[in-house]
C-alpha cells in the first residue's frame, strides 16, 4: 500500500466508517486481535480505556502512515469479513486514483503537523467531561420514566438539519438562530449538539472545531483578545489554538442566550474588530463576531429568546431561523396520562387544561408541566381544582404557596417580609430591564445578602447556575414575573414610580413590550379576592389600592386612538381577575372593541365581552376553522364542550348589550352550527344592532341570515362583501327586502359574483322594496343584459334608491341604459362608477345625461375611468348646466394641465355649484397651479381640493396658498399628499395657517425634512393658528421632528395630527368610500 493511500484516505474519520459497521460481537473480536496484534518495536500500546468511537483516531495515531489501514485489513481478514474488506480496498484504490501528487504532499505535511500538534480528541474529551448533560436532582416536577425520549428524539433529527443547504436560496446558512420561549430547551440541545460533536455522531466531516461561548460567562469578562478569550482550559496537547482559527471556514461558535448579554450592541460597524489577537472590550469582539466583521467565513449557532430577537435581527448579515416550539400537544397529553396512574382523574386534569388554552400552550414548556404535582397535591387536600385551573394565576398562587408548605404541613425556613420584598423588587427590576440573570451586584441593590438568597434557593425559587456559581436566576421566568407582580401589590411599595409603572405597564403592547404582558397578567389576576391566600401564604400584608389606580387609568386608554387592536391583550388580563364587576367598571370607557380571536381566545374573548356593557361596535375576526362542528364527537369529548359554549356566550352580546350598534364579523370560514347559534341571537327584539358587516365569509345557509334579519327591525345596514352568499343566498336576501316590515336601507354584496339570475332578483327588489336606499354592487362582472335588468328597476317610478356603487366592469354600451335611468330617476343622487373603463365614448354618454335639467344627481365619482382630457370639454359643459352637481371625483384620470384648465374656467363661473372637487393623480404639474389659485378665488362655493399625487412641487403650491391667504377663499379641506413637497414649502404654508382660520390640510408622503417641521411647528403652536386636522405620519421623521410635533399636541388641544386625514364620512364626498 502506497503513502497516497495512507495521506488521501486516512482521515480521522475514514477507518471510523468501516469500524461502525461492525457489531458488538465483532468488535470485541477485532478489539481482541488488535492487541494481539504484532507491531514494530517502538511503537506505543494503545490506550485500551478509550471507547469505541475513538478507536479509529488512536489507530491512525498510533500506526503512522498505511500502517493503521494494513492492521484493520489483516484483522477484518482473519475475521473473515471478506466483503468489508474488498469494499475498502476498493475505495482506497478509488481514492489513489483521483489524488494527484501536490495533493498527496499537501497531505501529508498537514498529517505530519497534525501529529505533532493534536487532532482534537483531548479538546473532545474536555468537551464531553465539561459539558455531559445531567438531570436536575432539585427539578420541580416528577417526570415519568423515559418521558423524555420522544423530544431527545425530535431534537436530534432537528439538529441534524440545521445546516443542511436552504432549497429556497440553494446555500449552505453560515448563521443559525435558534428561537423559543424561556425554558423551551434551547440550551439543553445545543449542548447536546456540542456533545454529539465530541463524540463523533454529529457535524463530524462540516466542524473541525466547535467553540461554546455562554452569555453569563461572557457577561463577567472585561478586556482581552478574542483568543484569550476562546482558550481558556485549552488543552495543551492540541498545540496553539491560532493555528485552528487560521481556518474558520471549519469552524462553529455556538453563542448560547444572546438574550442574556448586557451589551448595546450599538458600536458602528467600521469601528469593529477584525483581528482577533488584538485587546479589546469583549462586547467588541461578540459584536463583531455576529456581524461577521471578524472571521467571516465561520460558522454561528445562537440561541435566544423570542423577546430579543428585533435585537439580534440586525446584527446579522443573513440568518436561517429555527423556533423551537416546545412539547408538542400529543407529548403533552402522554405526560399528563403517565403522570396520573387514574386515567379517569388524567382526563379531567386534561379537560381543565385544554378549556383554559393559553394555560394548556405555557404546558409546551417541559418545566412549567410542574401544574400536574400543583394539581395532584391539590386533590390529596380535596380542593378544587376546577377553580385552580381556572387561570394562570390561580395556578402559580397554588404552586408558589406549596413552595411555602411542605407536604406534611412543615414549614422551611421562611423568608420574612423584608426577604420577600426584597426578593419582589428583585424580581420587578428584572422585568422590566429583560434582566433573568443576576450577578451579586444586581442581589445587593434591592439589599438581598447571602443567607437571604440561600432561604430562597432552598425553596426552589431560586437556582445556581450549572456551569457559573456565582450568579443565579428564578427557577422559571413565569416564577419571576409572579413575585414581580406580588411587588406592586405589598403594602407600602406604592408611590409615584409604581403609578408611572403602572400606566407604562397598561400601555404596553405584545409587539413592543412582549416582556412585559405576563407580568401584567399576574398583577391583574392578583387583584382578585383570592389574593388572601397569598397574604397568609407569604405572611405579609398586601394592599389593593393599585385596583384603584388602574380604573383611573382606563378612561385614558379608552379615548386613545391607537388602543382598539390591543383589546385582546387586555381582556387576558381582565379574564385572570375573574371579578365581573371591576371588568364592567373597566370597561366602561371603552366603546370600541377589534379584536382577532383564535381559538385559544375563544373562552377569555367571551367571558370578557359580556362584562363590557358600554360598547357600541365590535370587529371580530374568528379565525379558528369549523371548531363547532356538532360532527366533530371527538373534539366536544376532549374540551367538554367548553368551544361550543364560549362561542354561545359570544354571540349572547348581541342581545344582552343593548348599547351595541355595529359588528364587523370579517374573514372567516364558520361552519352551520356556527352560523345557526349567531343568526339565533340576531332575531330576538332586544338585539339593538343597527350595522352588521359579515365581509369573506363562507357559510352554509346563507337563507337564514335573511329569515333572521327580517326578525329584527332594527338593523338598516347590510354588508356581505366577498362572502359566498350564492344564488339562493341572494334570491332568500331579494325576498326579505320585499317585506314591508323590513327595515333595511344599506345593502352591499361587493365581490359576490352575480350572475343575471342573482340580477333578476335584485332589480324586483328595488322595485318592491320601500326601504333600500343604498346598493353596492361594485366589483361583479355585470354584463350588458345585467346592466339592462338593473337600470329598468332604477326607471321604476316605485325605485326609492338614491345611492349607488357599480365598479363592476361596466362596458361603454351599459353607459347609454344607465344615462337614461339618471334622466327618469328623481331620487338618485349619488352615483359611483369607479374603476370603470368607460373611456372618453362612455363619459361623453353620462355627461349628455348630467346637462338634462330632469338629472338630479348630487355626487359623481369617475375615478380611474380611463378617461382623458378630451373628455374636458364635455364635463365642462355638463358641470355649467347642471344645479344640483356639489361633489364630482375625477381622479386617477389622465386629464393633465390642459384638461384642468378647461374645467377651471367653469369652475369660476357664478352658475358653478361644485362644493367639493377631487383630482388625485391626474398628472397635473405647477403649470395648472394658476388656473386652479384662480378657480379657489373666484368660486365661493367650493369648500374642497382634493390634489393628491400630482407633481405640484413647491413652487406650484406656493401660488395655491397665495389663494388660500385671500379673504375670497372658502376653502376648508386641502389635500397635497404626494406632491413633491420639500422644507422650503413650510415657511408659505406657516402664513397662510396665521390667515385662514379653517383649514384642513393633508402633506403625508412629502419630504419636508426637520427643517421644514421646524417651521411648521413655529406657528402650529401659535394662539392664532386654528388649524383642526394636519395629515403628517410622524413615525417618518427624526427623533427631534417626532418631539416637536408632540410639544404642538400637548400645547394646541384643537389641532389633531393624523397619519389618515380621510374621514370617510357618509355625508361628504367619501361616501362611497364607507360601504
Amino acid at each position: 500500500m502506497t503513502d497516497l493511500l495512507s495521506s488521501s484516505f486516512f482521515s480521522d474519520f475514514g477507518l471510523l466508517l468501516y469500524l461502525e459497521e461492525l457489531n458488538k460481537e465483532e468488535l470485541n473480536k477485532f478489539k481482541l486481535l488488535l492487541k494481539n496484534e504484532a507491531i514494530e518495536p517502538g511503537n506505543c500500546l494503545i490506550p485500551w480505556a478509550e471507547v469505541k468511537k475513538a478507536m479509529a483516531n488512536l489507530m491512525n495515531k498510533n500506526y503512522p502512515g498505511e500502517e493503521a489501514w494494513d492492521v484493520a485489513l489483516k484483522i477484518f481478514g482473519k475475521m473473515n469479513l471478506k466483503d468489508l474488506c474488498e469494499r475498502a480496498k476498493a475505495e482506497i484504490n478509488w481514492a489513489a486514483q483521483t489524488m494527484g501528487p501536490e495533493d498527496t504532499r499537501a497531505r501529508d505535511a498537514q498529517g505530519d503537523q497534525e501529529a505533532v500538534l493534536g487532532d482534537g480528541t483531548e479538546y473532545r474529551i474536555q468537551i464531553q467531561e465539561k459539558y455531559c448533560i445531567r438531570r436536575d436532582k432539585k427539578c420541580l416536577l416528577g417526570e415519568p420514566k423515559d418521558f423524555h425520549h420522544e423530544i431527545a428524539e425530535e431534537g436530534q433529527e432537528l439538529l441534524e438539519h440545521l445546516f443542511d443547504l436552504d432549497v429556497k436560496t440553494d446555500e449552505q446558512p453560515q448563521t443559525v438562530v435558534l428561537q423559543g420561549a424561556a425554558g423551551v430547551g434551547k440550551t439543553t440541545l445545543v449542548r447536546k449538539a456540542l456533545l454529539d460533536w465530541a463524540q463523533g455522531n454529529l457535524y463530524h466531516q462540516k466542524f473541525t472545531y466547535i467553540f461554546y461561548l455562554n452569555a453569563r460567562e461572557i457577561n463577567q469578562l472585561r478586556e482581552r483578545s478574542f483568543v484569550q478569550m476562546i482558550s481558556k482550559d485549552w488543552p495543551t496537547t492540541e498545540g496553539p489554538i491560532e493555528r485552528i482559527m487560521s481556518q474558520p471556514n471549519s469552524l462553529l461558535f455556538i453563542i448560547v442566550s444572546f438574550d442574556e448579554l448586557n451589551f448595546a450592541f450599538e458600536e458602528p460597524e467600521f469601528v469593529l474588530c477584525e483581528d482577533w489577537t488584538q485587546v479589546h472590550p469583549v462586547s467588541f469582539f461578540m459584536s463583531s463576531l455576529l456581524r461577521k466583521v471578524m472571521l467571516p467565513e465561520l460558522s454561528l449557532l445562537v440561541t435566544t429568546r423570542l423577546t430579543a430577537c428585533k435585537k439580534l435581527k440586525p446584527l446579522l448579515k443573513s440568518q436561517h431561523s429555527v423556533e423551537l416550539l416546545g412539547m408538542s400537544e400529543d407529548a403533552r397529553e402522554e405526560y399528563i396520562y403517565q403522570f396520573f396512574e387514574d386515567k379517569k382523574l388524567a382526563l379531567q386534569v386534561l379537560s381543565l387544561l385544554r378549556n383554559n388554552e393559553k394555560l394548556f400552550s405555557m404546558c409546551k414548556v417541559p418545566l412549567v408541566c410542574w401544574d400536574c404535582t400543583c394539581l395532584e397535591q391539590q386533590i390529596e387536600k380535596r380542593g378544587d381544582i376546577t377553580l385552580t385551573c381556572k387561570t394562570t394565576t390561580a395556578l402559580f398562587t397554588c404552586f408558589i404557596s406549596s413552595l411555602f408548605t411542605q407536604v406534611d404541613g412543615s414549614c422551611p425556613s421562611l423568608p420574612n417580609q423584608t426577604q420577600l420584598r426584597s426578593l419582589c423588587h428583585l424580581a420587578a427590576k428584572g422585568v422590566w430591564t429583560v434582566t433573568h440573570v443576576f450577578y451579586r451586584e444586581n442581589l445587593r441593590k434591592p439589599g438581598l445578602t447571602k443567607s437571604d438568597v440561600s432561604v430562597f434557593l432552598d425553596m426552589n425559587i431560586l437556582q445556581k447556575d450549572k456551569e457559573y456559581e456565582n450568579c443565579c436566576e428564578f427557577t422559571h421566568l413565569h416564577i419571576q414575573e409572579f413575585f414581580a407582580a406580588v411587588f406592586y401589590i405589598m403594602k407600602d411599595n406604592w408611590g409615584p414610580q409604581s403609578f408611572e409603572d403602572l400606566k407604562l405597564l397598561l400601555k404596553s403592547n405584545s409587539h413592543k413590550d412582549p416582556h412585559l404582558m405576563q407580568m401584567k397578567c399576574f398583577l391583574f389576576g392578583l387583584l382578585n379576592e383570592d389574593i388572601k391566600q397569598l397574604e397568609e401564604t407569604f405572611n405579609c400584608n398586601v394592599s389593593l389600592e393599585i385596583k384603584w389606580k388602574i380604573l383611573q387609568c382606563m378612561e385614558i386608554l379608552g379615548n386613545s386612538e391607537y388602543f382598539p387592536s390591543q383589546r385582546m391583550e387586555l381582556f387576558y388580563c381582565l379574564y385572570e381577575t375573574q371579578d365581573e364587576a371591576f371588568i364592567s367598571q373597566a370597561m366602561r370607557y371603552f366603546q370600541k372593541v377589534v379584536i382577532n380571536i383564535w381559538k385559544i381566545h375563544l373562552l377569555v374573548s367571551s367571558f370578557c365581552l359580556k362584562h363590557c356593557q358600554c360598547l357600541r361596535m365590535i370587529k371580530l375576526s374568528v379565525v379558528f376553522e369549523k371548531m363547532l362542528n356538532s360532527s366533530s364527537a371527538a373534539k366536544t369529548q376532549r374540551d367538554g364542550g367548553c368551544i361550543t359554549h364560549c362561542w354561545q356566550d359570544l354571540c349572547s352580546v348581541l342581545r344582552t348589550n343593548e348599547h351595541l350598534r355595529e359588528l364587523d364579523l370579517c374573514h372567516n370560514n364558520l361552519d352551520e352550527l356556527t352560523m345557526k347559534t349567531f343568526y339565533q341571537e340576531l332575531r330576538p327584539p332586544n338585539c339593538k344592532l343597527q350595522k352588521l358587516l359579515l365581509r369573506f365569509i363562507s357559510f352554509p345557509g346563507c337563507q337564514n341570515v335573511s329569515s333572521s334579519l327580517t326578525h329584527n327591525q332594527n338593523l338598516m345596514h347590510l354588508n356581505l362583501k366577498g362572502s359566498d352568499v350564492g344564488d339562493n343566498g341572494v334570491k332568500s336576501l331579494c325576498e326579505a327586502l320585499k317585506h314591508p316590515d323590513y327595515k333595511l336601507q344599506n345593502l352591499s354584496l361587493e365581490s359576490c359574483d352575480l350572475i343575471t339570475l342573482c340580477c333578476l332578483n335584485i332589480s324586483k327588489a328595488l322595485v318592491r322594496s320601500q326601504s333600500l336606499i343604498f346598493l353596492n354592487l361594485s366589483t361583479n362582472n355585470l354584463l350588458d343584459d345585467r346592466v339592462e335588468l338593473l337600470c329598468k328597476a332604477l326607471r321604476h317610478t316605485k325605485c326609492h334608491l338614491e345611492r349607488l356603487l357599480e365598479s363592476c366592469g361596466l362596458p361603454v354600451s351599459g353607459c347609454e341604459n344607465l344615462s337614461l335611468a339618471l334622466i327618469s330617476n328623481k331620487r338618485l343622487t349619488h352615483l359611483c362608477l369607479a374603476d370603470n373603463a368607460l373611456g372618453d365614448d362612455g363619459l361623453k354618454l353620462m355627461s349628455d345625461a348630467l346637462k338634462h335639467p330632469q338629472c338630479t344627481l348630487q355626487s359623481l365619482v369617475l375615478r380611474c375611468c380611463h378617461f382623458t382630457s378630451l373628455s374636458s370639454e364635455h364635463l365642462s359643459s355638463s358641470i355649467l348646466h347642471n344645479k344640483s352637481l356639489t361633489h364630482l371625483d375625477l381622479g386617477s384620470n389622465w386629464l393633465k394641465d390642459d384638461g384642468v384648465k378647461y374645467l377651471c374656467d367653469v369652475f369660476q363661473h357664478p352658475c358653478c355649484n361644485l362644493q367639493n372637487l377631487e383630482l388625485m393623480g391626474c398628472v397635473l404639474t405647477t403649470a395648472c397651479c394658476l388656473d386652479l389659485a384662480s378657480a379657489i378665488l373666484n368660486n365661493p362655493n367650493l369648500q374642497s381640493l382634493d390634489l393628491g399625487n400630482n407633481d405640484l412641487r413647491d413652487d406650484g403650491v406656493k401660488i395655491l396658498y397665495e389663494a388660500l391667504r385671500h379673504p375670497n377663499c372658502n376653502i376648508q379641506r386641502l389635500g397635497l399628499e404626494y406632491c413633491g413637497l420639500i422644507s422650503l414649502c413650510c415657511q408659505d404654508l406657516s402664513s397662510t395657517l396665521s390667515s385662514n382660520q379653517k383649514l384642513k390640510i393633508n402633506l403625508t408622503q412629502n419630504t419636508l425634512g426637520c427643517e421644514g417641521i421646524m417651521k411648521l411647528c413655529e406657528v402650529l403652536r401659535s394662539s392664532e393658528c386654528k388649524l383642526q386636522v394636519l395629515g403628517l405620519c410622524k413615525e417618518v421623521f427624526d427623533e427631534e421632528a417626532q418631539k416637536l410635533l408632540e410639544a404642538v399636541r400637548v400645547s394646541n388641544s384643537h389641532l389633531v395630527i393624523k397619519h389618515d386625514c380621510n374621514d370617510h364620512n357618509e355625508e361628504d364626498g367619501s361616501w362611497w368610500q364607507c360601504f
